[in-house]
This record gives structure tokens, C-alpha cells and sequence, in this order.
């Protein structure tokens, strides 16, 4: 297969909180012969609190890295974070609008010429690279991994601005996590919320919301939850002892992202993937069902 290059937004939350999600990301790409360029001098998309408070500044602070993929001559933009895609095709609706263009105008020096197509890291592995030509890359089926694929409530909706993928029942993941070997139950809660970034403001909800999710898939019995949103990993991950006393309960569900289980099927390590770095144990899962090799020192996995 031929190279592929897309320039590359990683978004905030890739730097920090998910810097694994970032990890692997880069680490599948490389494997699949997929480039990502990551855009030079790239600033923050505004996502869900700049939308909330002023639609015109964050299609503004969305817009500046739109110009600046066209400035690098690529034809579009890929990024691992549903948020950050959603704001990119917020702004490029707005501006298809003479008034809203008129209000970014007004903030920005340069505007993009035109409309800078936009998609998920998912949508590039599964339609671009192909289910067909991942199967043939794996070298270590994931048949022990049974995988509850978590959507969340951002990454296929609304179908009129995303385009990829069924609103309600999407099928892109389950049918990537079956071609790498896994199997994949039925998960009722696929696009359930998780509470979002409501965890500051409103921390029930987030409890409550995740503990459904977490139950819900020990309910149909997933070894894991796989997931391509960073907000959704938090809140499962990071959350998950929280949503276990809310329920009166324990879970120890480790959480991992697309990104992290197709890296383990291509054979990439464990550290490579950043699987040392969730809140939940993935360690005895992974050794289990994908005979990954360990890092040398790595520091203890951490569990809350």
C-alpha cells in the first residue's frame, strides 16, 4: 500500500491528560505507512467550552488551524479526538454562511480559501487504509479480548455534520476490533453519554453515567472497554472507582483506546502504545489475551 499523509490536529488533550491516546495514534499510523503531519504553530479548537460561551470565536480559533492546513498544500485534516473533530466541522459549516464568515473575518488576519475537509483517525483507518488491509498486518490475533465497543455520544453525531458512520448503531469499531481477532458483543450503550465534561460542575452525573456504561459491559461480558474519545477514557478510566461506589460495587474494567489495541494486533510494544499510563490496570489483561512484551523497569501500573 502506498503511503498516505494527512496533516495532523492532536488536539489539547492529546498533550496531556491523553498523551497515550497521542502515542498510539502515532505509533498505528507509522505501522499502517499512514503520515501524519502535524500542523505547524497549532492552537486549541475552542471545542465544547469556547461552542458554549461564543460560536464565533471558536469557529475563529477553529478557522486559524484550517488555514494553516491549507498553507501546508494538504487536502484535509485528521484528528484522534471527536471534540476536536466536531468543532472542525462546526467552524467550516459556519463559514459556509456569508454572515458567519463575515463575524470570523473579523478576527482573524487570513481566512481559509475554502472548505478543509475534515476526519477521525478512525474514519482514515477504516475507510482509507482499509479493514482488508489491517487484517493482513496483524501478527498477533486478539482472540482472547472480548472488547465493548464505546462510541460515545459525539463521534457519529449529528450524521448531517460528522458523515461517517451510523448515528445510533455505529459498526466502524466493532468491525476494526473483529478484523484484529476480537470478539465483540453486543454493547446497548455504544453512544451512550458518559457524563462528558460535566466532572467538574456536576460529578453525579458523571458517576452515574459511567457506572451504567461500566456495568453494562461487564453486564454482556466485555474483559474491556474500547474507546476512540479521550473524554470518554477519562471518565471510564480515570472515574472508575467512583462509579463503583455510586453503584455499590467494584469494577476493574481496564479502558483502551482503538488506537492501543490495533498497535498490540500490528505487534507494536506495550510502552510504544502508552498502556503503562492508564489509572486501571491493563497490565494482567494484556499479558493474558495479547502476550505483550513488558518494558524494561517500567514503574507499577497504577489502580485507584
Amino acid at each position: 500500500m502506498n503511503q498516505i499523509q494527512y496533516a495532523y490536529f492532536p488536539g489539547c488533550s492529546q498533550t496531556g491528560t491523553a498523551v497515550e491516546y497521542d502515542m498510539s495514534v502515532r505509533a498505528t499510523a507509522k505501522a499502517l505507512d499512514v503520515e501524519l503531519i502535524e500542523i505547524p504553530d497549532w492552537t486549541c479548537c475552542g471545542s465544547s467550552p469556547a461552542q458554549s460561551a461564543d460560536k464565533t470565536l471558536m469557529a475563529a480559533l477553529t478557522a486559524r488551524n484550517l488555514r494553516l492546513v491549507e498553507e501546508m498544500g494538504r487536502a484535509g485534516v485528521v484528528t484522534p479526538c471527536p471534540s476536536c473533530l466536531k468543532a472542525l466541522k462546526v467552524a467550516g459549516e459556519y463559514m459556509e454562511h456569508d454572515h458567519g464568515r463575515g463575524l470570523v473575518g473579523k478576527l482573524l488576519d487570513r481566512m481559509p480559501a475554502g472548505a478543509v475537509p475534515s476526519a477521525s483517525i478512525l474514519q482514515v483507518f477504516v475507510e482509507d487504509v482499509g479493514l482488508e488491509e489491517i487484517a493482513k498486518r496483524v501478527v498477533r490475533p486478539l482472540k482472547g479480548l472480548v472488547a465493548a465497543p464505546y462510541y460515545g455520544c459525539v463521534l457519529t453525531r449529528p450524521k448531517r455534520l460528522m458523515g461517517f458512520d451510523d448515528e445510533e448503531d455505529p459498526q466502524s469499531m466493532d468491525k476494526l476490533l473483529r478484523a484484529l481477532g476480537a470478539q465483540v458483543p453486543d454493547f446497548p450503550f455504544k453512544v451512550e453519554c458518559c457524563g462528558a465534561s460535566y466532572g467538574v460542575p456536576r460529578r453525579e452525573i458523571v458517576v452515574r453515567q459511567s457506572g451504567r456504561i461500566l456495568d453494562m459491559a461487564r453486564r454482556v461480558g466485555a474483559n474491556a472497554i474500547v474507546t476512540a474519545c479521550p473524554l470518554c477514557h477519562q471518565n471510564l478510566d480515570l472515574r472508575q472507582g467512583q462509579a463503583a461506589r455510586s453503584l455499590d460495587t467494584r469494577f476493574d474494567l481496564p479502558i483502551l483506546y482503538v488506537t492501543q489495541v490495533l498497535g498490540l494486533a500490528l505487534g507494536l510494544e506495550y510502552h510504544a502504545l502508552g498502556l503503562d499510563k492508564h489509572a486501571v490496570n491493563v497490565r494482567t489483561l494484556v499479558d493474558a489475551v495479547f502476550e505483550a512484551p513488558r518494558p524494561v523497569n517500567e514503574e507499577a501500573d497504577r489502580c485507584e
